[in-house]
């Protein structure tokens, strides 16, 4: 019946008994089958992580323009990570980072969740990392 009909014979379910076959062209049913698997790769949001910099004498004004920029990319559904750098002498005070970092995860507690504390990541780098919670 599918040689008449020039189309192929297609088994859909071997593993039934009988065995399920149907008569379809195949080709086109490759071309659907891809061209429904990019479609749906196309509405799939990749997660970025995005960095915002901070120095442990950041400024209130450059801390809230930060902030707002924070809070925008984790509405979008991306990660943030947060750091401060030290440089010269100010690596021995490393409780005003702490306690940047802090106000930054405060101010951003209702559009995120600290996946990871403050942290040193070598000699001159305090890190932290947000996620954005789930939208209800």
């Amino acid at each position: 019946m599918a040689q008449d009909q020039g189309l192929d014979l297609v088994e859909i379910a071997p593993t039934a008994r009988p065995p399920v076959c149907k008569i379809m062209d195949y080709g086109k049913y490759q071309y659907e089958q891809k061209k429904k698997e990019r479609e749906s790769r196309k509405r799939q949001h990749q997660t970025q992580l995005k960095e915002v910099r901070f120095r442990p004498r950041t400024d209130t004004h450059d801390f809230e323009f930060k902030t707002k920029h924070a809070s925008e990319f984790l509405i979008e559904g991306n990660k943030v990570r947060a750091f401060v750098m030290f440089r010269g002498r100010e690596v021995i005070h490393q409780d005003q980072g702490r306690a940047i970092l802090d106000r930054f995860s405060e101010a951003l507690k209702d559009v995120a969740a600290v996946d990871q504390e403050p942290r040193m990541e070598g000699r001159r780098r305090m890190t932290m990392i947000l996620s954005p919670l789930k939208a209800k």
